[in-house]
């Protein structure tokens, strides 16, 4: 998440805290949506970074509107979103189990969004959605300049996302 958003807001147990301190129980975030693709299977960190922005990609090219508001940031292996790299670092290379919390806690928008991305990349490995990833537009050009082992915080931009998102689904429709 972007430090100037994190201004807003605190967090507290995973909720979204207002600086007014009024808490948003419609507020759902990149753990959330995490938690959606660990219903499907366990995987490792890579992968569900990876499908996470997907899902946030896809969803702002198909419904102009973020399922989540965290950013992803331009990282040497692809687009990464810090508080989940935080999260679910110790598993290194090593596969997340799977989510055995309380399903109903997740909204069924973030579910089925997340079978859909799946359905689309899940059969690939963290590996191959990281060679996909560094061929895409958005992640180019938030590296721009940058030598590809070269650490960056940049933010890959939503504008971007939205637009090379919606560019490939036309392309797909026409063909």
């Amino acid at each position: 998440m972007s430090k100037d958003i994190l201004d807003d807001f605190t967090f507290i147990n995973e909720d979204i805290v207002t600086t007014d301190g009024v808490v948003s129980s419609d507020a759902y975030n990149i753990f959330t949506l995490a938690n959606a693709f660990l219903t499907i299977d366990s995987m490792t960190h890579k992968k569900l970074q990876k499908l996470c922005y997907y899902a946030k990609a896809w969803y702002l090219a198909l419904n102009d509107e973020n399922i989540i508001f965290e950013n992803f940031e331009a990282w040497v292996h692809g687009a990464v979103n810090f508080d989940l790299y935080q999260k679910y670092r110790s598993y290194g290379f090593s596969l997340i189990p799977m989510f055995d919390g309380d399903v109903n806690d997740i909204p069924e928008e973030f579910l089925s969004f997340a079978r859909e991305i799946y359905e689309a990349y899940g059969d690939l490995s963290g590996d191959d959605l990281e060679k996909i990833n560094h061929q895409e537009t958005p992640w180019l050009s938030a590296r721009k300049g940058l030598k590809p082992w070269q650490s960056s915080d940049n933010i890959i931009s939503e504008d971007e996302m939205k637009i090379y998102y919606r560019k490939l689904m036309n392309n797909e429709q026409q063909n």
